[in-house]
C-alpha cells in the first residue's frame, strides 16, 4: 500500500519539472512583454505628438473650414461629430436586429436546425473584412438601386460589422439567465413574450449593454467603408444623407501624407489621439456597465 501524499510534496515541482516550469513561465512573461512594448510605444508616440493639439479649445469647437495644411488653426469638431453621428446611426440599426436575433436563437429556436444555420451565418459575417462589407453596400445601394454615397450608406456597411459582435454577446448573456426564472414566470401564467420582456431582458441587461458599447467601439475606428461610401469634408455637415461627412479615421487618412513641417501634420496626431480617447471612453463605459450590473445583482 503506497504512502499517503503529503502537502509538502505538492508545493513545488522538482528536478526536470522545475526546469520546465521556469522555462515555460519565462516564455509566458517574455510573450507578455513583447505584446505590451509595441502598444506602449504607440501610445507614447501618439500622446507626445497629439496632446498639445487637443489641449487647444479650438480643437473641440472649430472645423477646418477656410484652413489648409499649411495654415495653423482649426479643429476636429466636424470629424468628432461625424464619427458620433455615423456611430449612432449604426447602433440604431444594428442593436435591435442583433438583440431580436439573439432572442430568437435562445428563446424560440434553441437547438433547432434553423438556429444552427443562423449561428453559422453569423460566424461567417463576423469574419468578413470591412472593405468587403463596404463593397457589398456600394454594389447593392449605389450600383443597383442608384442611391448616392452618403453617411447612411457608410453606417449600413458598419452595421454588417457590428451586428455579429452584439448578437453573440447578447446570445451569451441570455444563456446565463437561469431557466428557473423563466419557469417561475410560466408557473404564474405569464406569457412567453412577456417573460422575455420583464424577466429575461432585465436580468441580462447589463451584459447586453456592455456588448452594445463594445460593438460600437469596434466599428468607430473603421476606415475602409468611410473611404468608399462617403467623401471627406473639411466643413461640419450634419445631414446623414449628404455625400460628404468627416470622421476621425478619414481625417487621419487625408492628412497622412502631410509633411512634418506643415500644420496639417499635427492635426493627424491630434485626430489619432482623439479617436483613441473616444474608443477608450466607450470601453470604460462598458466596464462600468458590467461592474454596475454585478453590484446590482449582489
Amino acid at each position: 500500500m503506497s504512502a499517503p501524499t503529503t502537502m509538502s510534496s505538492l508545493t513545488a515541482p522538482r528536478g526536470s519539472r522545475r526546469v520546465t516550469d521556469v522555462v515555460v513561465r519565462g516564455l509566458v512573461y517574455l510573450s507578455g512583454v513583447i505584446a505590451v512594448v509595441p502598444l506602449v510605444w504607440i501610445l507614447i508616440t501618439i500622446i507626445s505628438k497629439g496632446l498639445p493639439v487637443i489641449l487647444s479649445a479650438a480643437w473641440w469647437t472649430q472645423d477646418l473650414a477656410g484652413t489648409t495644411d499649411r495654415r495653423a488653426g482649426g479643429g476636429a469638431l466636424h470629424a468628432i461629430i461625424g464619427t458620433l453621428e455615423i456611430g449612432l446611426i449604426t447602433a440604431v440599426v444594428a442593436v435591435p436586429i442583433a438583440v431580436l436575433g439573439a432572442i430568437f436563437l435562445i428563446e424560440y429556436a434553441r437547438g433547432t436546425r434553423l438556429a444552427r444555420g443562423v449561428s453559422f451565418m453569423v460566424d461567417i459575417l463576423s469574419g468578413i473584412p470591412s472593405i468587403v462589407a463596404a463593397l457589398f453596400v456600394f454594389a447593392f445601394l449605389i450600383t443597383i438601386l442608384h442611391f448616392d454615397r452618403s453617411a447612411i450608406a457608410a453606417a449600413l456597411s458598419l452595421v454588417l460589422l457590428m451586428l455579429p459582435t452584439v448578437l453573440r454577446s447578447t446570445e451569451e448573456m441570455l444563456k446565463l439567465v437561469p431557466d428557473s426564472l423563466r419557469e417561475a414566470a410560466y408557473a404564474l401564467g405569464i406569457p412567453k413574450w412577456r417573460t422575455i420582456l420583464t424577466v429575461v431582458i432585465p436580468t441580462a441587461f447589463s451584459g447586453i449593454a456592455t456588448g452594445v458599447v463594445l460593438g460600437l467601439a469596434r466599428v468607430m475606428g473603421e476606415t475602409a467603408p468611410l473611404l468608399i461610401l462617403v467623401a471627406y469634408a473639411r466643413n461640419l455637415y450634419l445631414s446623414p444623407t449628404s455625400d460628404t461627412m468627416a470622421t476621425l479615421p478619414t481625417m487621419i487618412n487625408t492628412g497622412r501624407d502631410v509633411a512634418e513641417t506643415l500644420a496639417g501634420y499635427d492635426r493627424v496626431w491630434g485626430a489619432a489621439l482623439t479617436l483613441i480617447l473616444l474608443v477608450m471612453g466607450l470601453n470604460l463605459l462598458a466596464r462600468w456597465i458590467a461592474r454596475a450590473g454585478r453590484l446590482k445583482d449582489r
